[in-house]
């Protein structure tokens, strides 16, 4: 779930009823950082997807932080057991600078 889908979920439930402390918290955030509508977030997410080897968390991740360089793709991936080549670096990229 990327942020722009928590921060609209979030202000549907807070329009039903008073959201908790970590709610409002959790909103806030979502609603500054949060970079896409909903709609948006969840088709880039899907369009990512396609790229080998992303997950879904991977493609959310990438949502959320709407990468510009290829270094902040790099970082998002430090961790995982496979290296990004250069290719898929650019097509990730391309694929979110369409979006924008």
């Amino acid at each position: 779930m990327t942020l722009a889908e928590v921060k609209e979920l979030l202000e549907t439930e807070q329009e039903k009823r008073e959201l908790t402390i970590e709610q409002n918290y959790a909103l806030a955030h979502a609603l500054k950082f949060a970079k896409l509508d909903a709609k948006k977030s969840r088709k880039l997410v899907e369009s990512l997807m396609k790229i080998e080897p992303l997950t879904e968390a991977h493609a959310c991740k990438l949502v959320d932080v709407m990468p510009k360089y290829p270094d902040e793709v790099r970082t998002l991936f430090a961790k995982e057991r496979f290296v990004l080549d250069p290719d898929m670096i650019e097509n990730i990229l391309e694929t979110i600078r369409k979006s924008e």
